[in-house]
């Protein structure tokens, strides 16, 4: 899996799990406020047939490679959020921090039945770029980087798309994620999907030590809609527990 790194290689490992149909520059405004940290940014994206498990698994190894008995802090968005639910099921103790934002761990089998005719219809839009910036701007993709999402989705393959579109719609909460060692945020906006807030539920009530925060006026995507709100949160969690302000998720 290709990665970059930015920061100082003497302090705490924070890993930056990026969603689908985005790359590892969602993450360039936290890169900047966390100069201080060793950041490690990998990109999911590959020619390989995508999963959740062999990803989660890859990050895992590059974690133990780097980490150097450093604290270490894991954040994820969405299908990257799943990935880090995932890697602390596989390795309990590893991760001592993790942020799970928009994580969706309720299955839409239906849905998934129905994906693979749906995505074969409607690929072509994806390559249609006023149909680009609709989805560009659910996700509060930036203009200064709106090129960049929208080359790196009319690229994509259609059945890269339709696996990862189904790893994600089939995930559900790991057996062993209750045995998470580390300290655990989840959060989601409070205008995001019913079932993406049903899932933040879920996540609260399968972990006994976790922590849970339903945003005020965010839908998908706080780290890119609100920024500095976001850095400042992951901050403030990380230093002292702080909770973000919204309605604390029970």
């Amino acid at each position: 899996m290709q990665y970059k790194e930015y920061g100082d290689a003497h302090h705490p490992l924070m890993m930056f799990i990026h969603g689908g149909g985005v790359g590892g520059w969602m993450w360039d405004q936290q890169i900047q406020h966390f100069a201080h940290f060793h950041c490690v940014i990998p990109e999911l994206m590959s020619d390989d047939p995508f999963s959740i498990e062999h990803s989660a698994k890859e990050l895992l190894l590059l974690i133990e490679e780097k980490a150097n008995e450093k604290p270490v802090i894991v954040i994820g968005f969405s299908l990257g959020a799943q990935i880090a639910i995932q890697m602390l099921s596989l390795k309990p103790s590893l991760i001592d921090y993790t942020i799970i934002n928009s994580a969706l761990v309720i299955p839409s089998p239906t849905v998934e039945r129905m994906l693979q005719p749906f995505i074969r219809l409607s690929f072509p839009l994806i390559k249609n770029k006023a149909f680009a910036k609709l989805q560009a701007k659910t996700l509060y993709i930036h203009e200064d980087y709106f090129e960049r999402y929208y080359q790196e989705s009319a690229t994509m393959k259609v059945d890269t798309l339709i696996q990862i579109l189904r790893e994600n719609m089939l995930f559900s909460i790991p057996p062993d994620f209750h045995k998470a060692q580390g300290k655990i945020l989840i959060t989601v906006g409070d205008k995001e999907k019913n079932n993406m807030k049903k899932s933040a539920k879920a996540l609260v009530r399968n972990h006994p030590h976790s922590k849970g925060v339903l945003l005020k006026n965010i839908g998908h995507g706080v780290s890119l809609a609100q920024p500095a709100f976001f850095n400042r949160f992951v901050e403030n969690w990380i230093k002292d527990g702080q909770l973000p302000e919204g309605t604390v998720i029970e």
